[in-house]
């Protein structure tokens, strides 16, 4: 073999170890776009999760933070598409229901947010922040006892903001 044609071989060799080397993973990707959601780039960590999906497209978890990066950005509609895919991966997932409903709600659609955080409670029934938005969801579709009777659930779960939300809309 010649001198030029083994250089040349070796440079081509190089070159792809290197690219191998920096290029990042799906993985990679779906970190770095927690880290920038963790430190409010929303619009960085949805490129990122956006990077991520082209490389592995049936990874919930980028979906479901995608969501919850769009939901920061007041794309409501788009959380929820995120949140579907998710869920379509994922389907026993409590969270998800949790904040595809926090969605509807943001979007006026109580019913829809309810059956969410029904669905959610089924999975997991000692969350009380979704007994909270249930609560809340439910006072806005004018169910106030059930809504009130919620938001005390929550309370007695732990979240301390339920006694005030009682308060304001229960008294």
């Amino acid at each position: 073999m010649s001198l030029i044609k083994t250089t040349t071989t070796l440079i081509i060799f190089c070159l792809f170890i290197t690219t191998l080397a920096y290029s990042k993973s799906a993985e990679d990707y779906y970190n770095s776009g927690v880290k920038k959601g963790e430190s409010g780039d929303w619009s960085g960590a949805i490129e990122d999760f956006n990077k991520s999906i082209g490389l592995a497209p049936n990874n919930a978890d980028v979906y479901y933070n995608r969501g919850i990066a769009k939901g920061a950005l007041v794309d409501y509609k788009g959380a929820i598409e995120d949140f579907n895919k998710a869920i379509e991966l994922t389907p026993n997932n409590a969270d998800v229901y949790n904040n595809r409903g926090v969605a509807k709600a943001l979007l006026g659609n109580w019913s829809g947010a309810i059956e969410d955080f029904n669905k959610s409670i089924g999975l997991a029934p000692n969350n009380a922040d979704v007994y909270s938005n249930r609560g809340i969801a439910k006072i806005r579709l004018g169910q106030k006892d059930n809504g009130c009777l919620d938001l005390s659930k929550a309370g007695e779960l732990g979240f301390a903001l339920a006694y005030k939300f009682i308060k304001e809309y229960c008294n």
